[in-house]
């Protein structure tokens, strides 16, 4: 297997050249910053990449744009991102470029050399391989911005029995409460979920998607 590495940390570059030297894997291009990195892949056309998020000169996103850059342009190479920390958003960006060939791993994971190595390979095989902990924030954040998550139990029924095709007069009856009840209920929903008034009666609709769709 033949491998771009971009680190601009000089000596965790050269780190990571000897670990996956050792492993039996080629590292065709060495370099330091995002811009090398295109070059090196245009240049020798390797099974994947390996890049730092944070690199000069802004040390913000030029390892993520660089390797959201090689997806576009060379679908075919496998992209790993390290980061010293979990970015949601660079890991979303990331992922969404394609459905494979992506990785995102925290710079922890490298001094585990089979884990690390095996990531790689998998992401050079077309595979996405996403950092445990990675996950773990990806699927909180999913979790907080699921209103159905914000609604209250009794919201939860009210929502239930308008997905059974319930009138406002049935759940009234189902629930043992008022209409007008049912209504500020169904109002309270339609605000978390961002339904707006200029919906209309679709509103009604779309929440039911919307809580057939989780």
């Amino acid at each position: 297997m033949r491998v771009v590495l971009a680190e601009d940390s000089a000596l965790l570059r050269q780190g990571i050249e000897l670990l996956l030297s050792e492993q039996g894997i080629e590292v065709v291009a060495a370099v330091g910053d995002g811009e090398q990195l295109l070059r090196a892949v245009a240049e020798h056309r390797p099974d994947a990449c390996v890049t730092d998020v944070r690199m000069p000169p802004t040390f913000l996103d030029e390892g993520l744009r660089a390797a959201l850059a090689v997806r576009a342009r060379w679908p075919e190479t496998g992209v790993l991102v390290l980061s010293h920390y979990v970015e949601e958003r660079y890991a979303i960006d990331l992922v969404n470029t394609n459905d494979n060939g992506v990785g995102y791993l925290l710079k922890d994971r490298v001094s585990d050399a089979e884990e690390f190595v095996d990531a790689l390979r998998r992401v050079a095989a077309g595979e996405t391989v996403l950092d445990p902990e990675v996950v773990k924030q990806l699927l909180a954040g999913s979790r907080q911005r699921d209103p159905l998550s914000t609604l209250t139990p009794r919201e939860r029924e009210v929502l239930t029995a308008m997905a059974e095709g319930r009138s406002n007069a049935g759940i009234a009856a189902d629930l043992v409460i008022g209409t007008a009840a049912v209504e500020k209920y169904i109002r309270s929903i339609f605000v978390k979920f961002d339904l707006q008034q200029e919906a209309g009666d679709h509103r009604r609709v779309l929440a039911v998607l919307r809580y057939l769709g989780a």
